[in-house]
């Protein structure tokens, strides 16, 4: 049986948490049902609960693992530019965690697990951010990074709507780099 081989592997989490993915890229956060989760992992209905609680827990869960992925591709990119490529590459290539990751209603912001992975990216966007030109005066990291975030943020929210003009094009790597440009400049 299904349950058994992955709870034996130790991968019955990891083959929740996947399949919830999939279940967001069809129908969304707020539709996901642990029932339907458990029928696409092949489990019982009561595994989802038993590992994660409740749909609470389970896109807590999956908020933290995206802020921590979110967290590396910013700490991989080579300068602030990269880096709001990156976010905004991010969105569009690991959307369902994207979509879960900025909607606190839906999980525990309380969660410790959950506020040290947004910590990790935020310290990794702040980091970037440092290195901009201040134009010889102090430089506010802080409210730089408010600033490269909200940018790069309500670019790949754009994207993601369709609510751009056609003349971006259909490359957002490209797109965002252009826009991202006149940040680092």
């Amino acid at each position: 049986m299904t349950e058994t081989r992955a709870y034996h592997h130790g991968d019955l989490r990891r083959a929740l948490l996947a399949a919830a993915l999939e279940a967001i890229e069809e129908v969304g956060p707020a539709a996901l049902s642990l029932r339907d989760l458990a029928r696409r992992a092949g489990v019982s209905h009561a595994a989802p609960a038993h590992h994660f609680g409740d749909k609470a827990g389970l896109l807590t869960a999956l908020a933290a693992q995206g802020f921590d992925l979110l967290a590396q591709k910013l700490i991989d990119a080579d300068d602030v530019l990269e880096a709001g490529v990156a976010y905004v590459d991010f969105a569009v290539t690991h959307r369902a965690y994207f979509e879960v990751m900025f909607r606190p209603e839906l999980y525990r912001a309380d969660d410790a697990e959950l506020i040290a992975a947004r910590e990790r990216s935020g310290a990794a966007l702040r980091s970037g951010v440092a290195t901009l030109p201040t134009g010889g005066a102090p430089g506010d990291t802080d409210r730089d990074a408010l600033v490269a975030w909200s940018i790069a943020h309500g670019f790949a929210t754009l994207w993601l709507a369709g609510a751009l003009p056609e003349r971006v094009g259909d490359n957002p790597r490209k797109a965002a780099r252009e826009v991202l440009r006149r940040l680092a400049t």
